[in-house]
């Protein structure tokens, strides 16, 4: 399994998302800024729904210092198996 964000496609998580026993990593995505365990789990909010609002919101980096030169989310996102 990668280490690639289910909500943007980001791909240097530095974990799983979750484990192979579904426990969640709790990393923030340097991208998009879900953190795995607490968005999902204790606000509820779904991957989509994050997505769709990171989307609105100018897909807004969390660090900028992980931002790759020349970055297009349109291609990011095509990490995203379910798009």
């Amino acid at each position: 399994m990668s280490n690639i964000c289910p909500v943007c496609g980001f791909e240097e998580l530095e974990k799983q998302p979750y484990n192979e026993f579904s426990n969640p990593s709790f990393e923030i995505c340097g991208c998009c800024g879900f953190q795995f365990g607490f968005d999902d789990m204790s606000e509820a909010i779904s991957y989509e729904v994050f997505r769709n609002n990171w989307i609105e919101n100018n897909c807004e980096w969390f660090n900028e210092d992980k931002k790759p030169q020349n970055w297009d989310y349109r291609d990011q996102l095509k990490n995203i198996q379910s798009i």
